[in-house]
């Protein structure tokens, strides 16, 4: 029998938030709820939806992993070059997206991203295994190839070119490092009637706590 998509929902009972229980910083309500994904084994618990927008105005998303919360920023590595490292130059206003659907949760985070300090990105990129290595020197990331084939003709390559050497960070692969400033953290409960409270930071650098409809 064929499932209608329309007929597709379930109940959210696993847990609730209050603005009595919630944490005055949200970067602290964050790191509580991330380590209980990570203890629950959610699925990629540091993946994020990273939506920019491009010169034209026009909206694009993908999925990286958070790779750290250094000085109340999101930091992510990418190919500078790539389609969302290009939208960010032009423009570097960002939102981050976490789903955690084993606990019925997510947090949406709003910011501005900068470039990371070449000492941050050498010391990620030299953290990172050989062959994800290898992969970022090679791939034009996000632009159009032939066939898979070319990427590992390309790889099979470097592979060969660097034998026995140092792998070095690419100029065109770095960190990236959001400040936020807009969190909405978000609980799944019955009826649709779920919980959503955002943080809104201040001109003077607090953070202003509000309850959304659902």
């Amino acid at each position: 029998m064929e499932t209608k998509i329309s007929e597709i929902r379930k109940e959210y009972t696993r847990g609730k938030l209050t603005q009595c229980t919630i944490n005055d910083n949200p970067f602290e309500q964050f790191e509580e709820w991330l380590n209980d994904a990570i203890a629950h084994n959610a699925d990629e618990p540091t993946a994020m939806i990273v939506a920019t927008v491009s010169a034209e105005g026009h909206p694009s998303t993908r999925t990286v992993l958070l790779k750290g919360v250094e000085n109340n920023k999101f930091i992510f590595f990418t190919n500078y070059e790539s389609r969302k490292g290009k939208q960010l130059a032009d423009n570097p206003y960002i939102s981050l997206s976490f789903v955690w659907h084993k606990l019925e949760r997510q947090v949406h985070i709003e910011g501005k991203a900068e470039k990371c300090l070449d000492q941050v990105s050498d010391t990620y990129f030299s953290s990172r295994p050989y062959k994800s290595k290898i992969g970022a020197r090679i791939s034009p990331q996000s632009r159009v190839i032939s066939s898979r084939m070319e990427i590992m003709r390309a790889f099979v390559k470097e592979v060969c070119k660097l034998a026995g050497h140092e792998i070095r960070r690419p100029d065109n692969w770095g960190g990236f490092a959001v400040t936020p400033t807009r969190f909405e953290f978000w609980q799944g409960r019955e009826s649709r009637l779920h919980d959503r409270i955002q943080y809104i930071i201040q001109e003077d650098g607090s953070w202003k706590q509000e309850r959304l409809a659902p």
